[in-house]
C-alpha cells in the first residue's frame, strides 16, 4: 500500500516530507514484530501510527489496545498491566486478567510510557525481554506473546538523566524510532487541515464553512501552535460557532491565538547551568539581532585585513566601501600606509612614504562609532525599515514584523514615527 492510500485510509491530512517519513517507517516495521517508540509533542497525532503499524501486521486478526499511562495511578498500574489473584490487595474480591494477558497475539500501545513507575517500567522490561510476567499477588510465571508499540511526548534521555526512566527499557523499546513532527514544521499542512476541520465543523453545525483572508492565511502559518494539531482544531472549532461572519480576517482570528505578536520566534536551548526564566520573547529576539550584529562586524573586519594584504583599496569603488561601515581608516602593520577618504570627490586617496609629504598633516584618527544598544531604538529603526521597505503599507510592514496592524499603529504613535 503506498503513503497516499495509508492517508485516506486513516483520515492523516498533509504533504509534508517529515510526515511522509514517518508514515513509510511504519509501514515497512508493521511486518516486523519489532517494538516501536513513536515520540513527538503532545496534539500531533502519535496514536494514528500503533493503528497503521497493527493493521498492516500479520497481527490484524488479533485484539489491539490502547493504554495510556499516565490516565492509570501508580496503585493500580500493574493490577492494570499484569492482572492479580484473588485477595492481593484490597478490594481484589475476585483474580482478573491484565491487558498482557488479554492481548495475547495482539499489539498493546503504551501512550505516555514515560509516565511508568520505575517498579512498573522493571516489570515491563521483563515482558519485552523473555514474554514473562507474573499477576499482582502471584508467583506464578506466565507467558504472552504481544507486539509493544510506545509512545511519549516527554525527553527520555533528560528523564533517564534525571533518575525517572530505566536506561535499559529505553534502548529497549526504542528499536525502531518513529518522530512526528510538529505543526510548526509542517507550515504547508496548516491550511489544509483548517480547511479540512472548518469543513466538518461546518457539516456538524449545520452553518456555512468559515473562509480566510490572506492576511488571516499569514498569521494562521506563522503562528507556532504550542498544541499542534490538537490545538488548530479546537480553534476552528470556535471561530465556526462564536463569529457570526463566516469571513475571518487576521485581527479576528488573532483574538483566538495566544501570544500572536510573537509568532515564531527562535527557541535557545537552556543548559543546566542557564536560566532564560527572567527574559521575555522580546528580549530573546533582540539577543539573537546583537548576534548578528557582532558577525557583521566580523565580516569587517575580515574584508579590512583582506584590503591590506592584496593591495586592492586603490580600486575599491563606492559601493565596495560602504561595505566596510565606518572603518574609514585603517592602518596596515605589512604595507605602512594610510587611507584617507577625499569626501569631495567621493574618490579614495592612498598615502605612503613618497607621496606623504604636507598631507600626513591631513591624515584624521578614525572616528569611534559607538552603536546604541536601547532596545527602544532597535524597535524603532526595524519598524521604519519594514514601512520603507513595504512603501508605508502597515498591514505588510506588521506581517514582516510579525505583529498585528493594531499593535504597529499603536507604536508608531509611541515613538512618532511619521509614515
Amino acid at each position: 500500500m503506498d503513503i497516499l492510500s495509508i492517508k485516506q485510509r486513516y483520515g492523516i491530512i498533509g504533504n509534508s516530507l517529515i510526515l511522509d517519513r514517518a508514515i513509510d517507517i511504519a509501514q515497512q516495521v508493521a511486518a516486523t514484530d519489532l517494538t516501536v517508540l513513536i515520540t513527538g509533542e503532545s496534539g500531533t497525532g502519535k496514536e494514528v501510527f500503533p493503528k497503521i503499524i497493527h493493521q498492516m501486521s500479520s497481527r490484524k486478526h488479533g485484539p489491539y489496545i490502547a493504554v495510556n499511562c499516565g490516565a492509570i495511578p501508580e496503585g493500580t498500574i500493574d493490577s492494570e498491566l499484569f492482572g492479580h489473584e484473588k485477595g492481593s490487595f484490597t478490594g481484589a474480591h475476585e483474580a482478573r486478567k491484565g491487558y498482557f494477558e488479554e492481548v495475547n497475539s495482539g499489539t498493546v500501545f503504551l501512550d505516555e510510557v514515560a509516565e511508568l513507575p520505575l517498579s512498573t517500567q522493571v516489570r515491563l522490561l521483563r515482558v519485552l525481554e523473555t514474554g514473562e510476567f507474573f499477576r499482582v499477588g502471584s508467583s506464578k510465571v506466565l507467558k504472552t506473546n504481544v507486539r509493544v508499540v510506545a509512545a511519549t511526548n516527554i525527553n527520555i534521555p533528560d528523564a533517564i538523566r534525571r533518575g525517572k526512566f530505566r536506561e535499559d527499557l529505553y534502548y529497549r523499546l526504542n528499536t525502531v524510532p518513529i518522530i512526528v513532527p510538529p505543526l510548526r514544521d509542517r507550515k504547508d499542512d496548516i491550511l489544509l487541515l483548517f480547511r479540512k476541520f472548518s469543513g466538518d465543523f461546518a457539516q456538524k453545525y449545520l452553518m456555512p464553512t468559515i473562509q480566510l483572508t490572506e492576511d488571516a492565511k499569514i498569521l494562521l502559518m506563522n503562528y507556532r501552535w504550542q498544541g499542534n494539531v490538537r490545538q488548530l482544531k479546537n480553534i476552528a472549532e470556535q471561530i465556526s460557532i462564536i463569529e457570526n461572519k463566516r469571513e475571518i480576517n487576521n485581527e479576528v482570528l488573532a483574538k483566538y491565538l495566544p501570544n500572536h505578536d510573537f509568532p515564531n520566534l527562535p527557541v535557545l536551548y537552556k543548559a543546566a547551568h542557564q536560566t532564560n526564566e527572567g527574559m521575555t520573547d522580546r528580549d530573546l529576539l533582540y539577543k539573537v539581532l546583537f548576534e548578528m550584529r557582532d558577525d557583521v562586524n566580523e565580516l569587517k573586519r575580515l574584508m579590512g585585513h583582506v584590503i591590506d594584504k592584496t593591495g586592492l583599496s586603490g580600486n575599491l569603488d563606492e559601493a565596495s566601501l560602504k561595505i566596510l561601515g565606518n572603518n574609514d581608516s585603517y592602518e596596515s602593520s605589512g604595507m605602512h600606509h594610510k587611507k584617507k577618504r577625499d569626501f569631495s570627490s567621493g574618490e579614495p586617496i592612498i598615502l605612503n612614504e613618497n607621496n606623504l609629504g604636507d598631507e600626513a598633516e591631513d591624515v584624521q584618527e578614525p572616528e569611534v562609532y559607538i552603536e546604541s544598544l536601547s532596545i527602544q531604538d532597535k524597535e524603532k529603526d526595524l519598524i521604519q525599515k519594514a514601512l520603507i521597505k513595504y512603501s508605508g503599507k502597515r498591514k505588510l510592514a506588521a506581517n514582516e514584523l510579525g505583529i498585528s496592524e493594531r499593535t504597529l499603529y499603536r507604536k508608531l504613535k509611541t515613538y512618532g514615527i511619521d509614515e
